[in-house]
Formats: C-alpha cells, sequence, structure tokens
C-alpha cells in the first residue's frame, strides 16, 4: 500500500483529485462528489479537530476489537461498505470548498510526517503506528477516488 506520509504520494493523491470537477458522477454508490470530499475530511477532523465526539470505553473496546484491523490493514474496502454514523453526509456541500481543505488535510499529514503519527492516539481506534495510520488515510482515500473513476 502506497504512504500517504511520502510528500510524493500525497502529490499524486492530490492529482487525482484535481481530476475530478463539480459534475462528476460515482461508480457506485449515491453520495455525490463534494459528500464524498466532505465524508474523506471527516478522518482528518477527528485527528486535526475537536469536532467529533468521542465513543465511550466500551464502545472503543468493540470498535478496537472488530474494526480497527479493517481501516488498518492493505485489504482494500469493498464497494457499498458501511461507515460510521460520524462519517454520514447526506446533506448538500461546496464542492470546491471540500476539495481545497481536502487537500490541505492530505498536504498537512504529509508535512507532519510518519514519526509524528507513530503511537499516536486515534480519535476511535486507540493507539496506531505509522503504517497504521498511513494505510487508514490512503486506503480511505483511494477507495472514494475509485469511486468516482479516478
Amino acid at each position: 500500500m502506497e504512504n500517504i506520509f511520502d510528500i510524493g504520494v500525497a502529490g499524486k493523491v492530490v492529482g487525482r483529485l484535481n481530476t475530478l470537477n463539480p459534475h462528476s458522477k460515482p461508480v457506485w454508490g449515491r453520495m455525490s462528489v463534494a459528500q464524498m470530499l466532505a465524508h474523506c475530511n471527516v478522518a482528518y477532523e477527528m485527528v486535526f479537530e475537536d469536532k467529533h465526539q468521542k465513543p465511550n470505553a466500551l464502545m472503543k473496546i468493540i470498535l478496537k476489537a472488530f474494526v480497527k484491523n479493517l481501516v488498518t490493514n492493505e485489504m482494500p474496502y469493498k464497494h457499498n461498505s458501511k461507515t460510521g454514523p460520524q462519517f454520514i453526509v447526506s446533506d448538500d456541500k461546496d464542492f470546491e470548498a471540500e476539495k481545497q481543505r481536502l487537500i490541505a488535510n492530505i498536504n498537512k499529514t504529509a508535512e507532519l510526517g510518519e514519526q509524528h503519527f507513530d503511537g499516536k492516539e486515534s480519535h476511535s481506534l486507540g493507539k496506531l503506528s505509522k503504517a497504521e495510520w498511513s494505510n487508514m488515510f490512503y486506503k480511505h482515500l483511494d477507495h472514494h477516488l475509485r469511486q468516482f473513476g479516478v
């Protein structure tokens, strides 16, 4: 799996994002392209902003036991996979604003680098290694970019 902390890899992901436009249609799923971008931004909001409620202790144990490996391993997500409630975006979003916000989040992540993330506590899954953080970020982005054919 690609290392999202590598500036070159982050640049390729941004290049793929830049091929999207407000009228891009999904190959599968129901989200609009603007909703997809907002959805991808949620992962970064959980890292960089104190905007989402953290799960209680019991839920965190359940997430670590049953979800952590699914989101941090190198296996791609299946089409139309279920998502957590905090990731559901159903209202209209501004394409350009969400795209620029996502690009800024990707660039910030790459600039902070893998050492910043190695052993960092995630919002819901406990401490993650730099490889787990990279896999989680990259495979989520790749999944949704493939969803929109880029």
